[in-house]
């Protein structure tokens, strides 16, 4: 992300996307973050490429915010199993690490802000994102957990950032699958075309700048 002072009125999407993890050669969260449009909603899309690390991964995304101060914030992250995108609706206040982060870091049962509240819902209007980008031809789908892995670290960090700093932002994350390539390694799991993610997210976001608040429709789950 070019460094650049705050312009008076300047206003902006702030996407971040994750560096490879896990063993893999690349993480499609940010391979579909580079393939996103310059600009959404007629607001020009910051992109920036996390570390996947506990902490630093939310001391980065603080940093943006407060530099950009954008109107939204939204995470991208890697999430294997999954077929679609999920449009995650809430944070929790925990890490409980399965595999060590990039930076050999392994929490287990710790609050990520011992201080704060248990959860963070998204921000976003998440349902009206994901009926956004079905219409354009992607499946997706409300998520309830973002697991306790660095994704839903930085979703719930970036949301008690916002919090705590009084900024008028909304915040939220979408997790992605596998892309073809990472599924072709990992028999039977599911994937889907990194371009065909990036223009979900973009219809996501489009329809998050649209909507300041959620459609009252059911994308409820029975498990």
């Amino acid at each position: 992300m070019p460094a650049r002072e705050q312009r008076p009125g300047y206003r902006s999407i702030l996407v971040t996307g994750f560096e490879p993890f896990g063993g893999e050669s690349i993480n499609p969260s940010w391979e579909a973050c580079q393939l996103l449009p310059a600009e959404i909603g007629g607001l020009e899309v910051e992109k920036l490429r996390l570390p996947c690390e506990f902490r630093r991964s939310i001391t980065l995304t603080a940093r943006a915010i407060d530099r950009l101060h954008p109107v939204l914030v939204v995470g991208l992250g890697q999430a294997e199993g999954r077929a679609r995108l999920g449009i995650e609706r809430v944070a929790i206040n925990l890490d409980d690490a399965r595999i060590p982060d990039n930076a050999g870091k392994q929490p287990i049962d710790e609050f990520i802000a011992p201080n704060g509240p248990p959860a963070y819902f998204a921000s976003l209007p998440v349902k009206a994102m994901v009926v956004a980008a079905r219409a354009a031809g992607v499946e997706a789908e409300i998520s309830n957990s973002a697991g306790t892995y660095v994704c839903n670290h930085l979703m719930y960090g970036m949301l008690h950032h916002l919090a705590e700093s009084g900024s008028r932002a909304r915040g939220g994350f979408i997790h992605v699958p596998y892309s073809p390539a990472q599924a072709a390694r990992h028999p039977d799991a599911p994937s889907m075309p990194v371009e065909a993610m990036a223009r979900g997210i973009a219809a996501a976001i489009a329809a998050a700048c649209e909507h300041p608040h959620d459609l009252h429709v059911s994308e409820g789950a029975l498990d």
